[in-house]
């Protein structure tokens, strides 16, 4: 019984087990978080530190700014998808501490129903990126790419 040889860790990001439609997911999830990371510099009293001071987020003036240049960054590489399992990481984080701060607050004060209503984009960001750290960025993808330029390269 011989064992596998071990991957690369290059191989192991960029693996996908997704078909090639989930291009439509990237689209999706990377088109939101990149357009709303750009508006947190666009509007930032708004969109970026403004509300995030709102919230009661600590160095809204810091945070602001790094949430928008996260989404951008991690938005830029679903949509390319490059890197798509690292990084939905930070997205998912994100997307958790969006809706622990601004949706649970929305049920305790005013039911399930208000909730679901106001975190519908929030959940659908959620499980999408989700969906990518799970089965990668699909045969439509520069991690596909890699991948199989990666698995060409190694000897047998």
């Amino acid at each position: 019984m011989s064992a596998a040889p071990p991957r690369s860790l290059l191989r192991r990001i960029t693996e996908t087990s997704a078909p090639a439609s989930a291009v439509l997911i990237r689209l999706a999830v990377g088109s939101v978080f990149l357009s709303e990371g750009i508006q947190k510099f666009l509007f930032p009293a708004e969109i970026g530190a403004g509300r995030f001071a709102k919230i009661g987020l600590p160095a809204p003036e810091v945070l602001g700014p790094f949430v928008g240049a996260v989404e951008i960054a991690c938005g830029s590489l679903v949509l390319l998808g490059l890197a798509t399992r690292l990084a939905a990481v930070p997205l998912i984080v994100t997307m958790l501490v969006a809706i622990t701060t601004t949706k649970v607050p929305i049920l305790l004060k005013r039911g399930f129903w208000a909730m679901a209503h106001e975190s519908r984009t929030d959940w659908a960001m959620l499980l999408g990126a989700l969906f990518l750290l799970l089965v990668g960025a699909g045969g439509l993808s520069l991690d596909a790419r890699l991948a199989r330029s990666e698995t060409q390269r190694r000897p047998r």
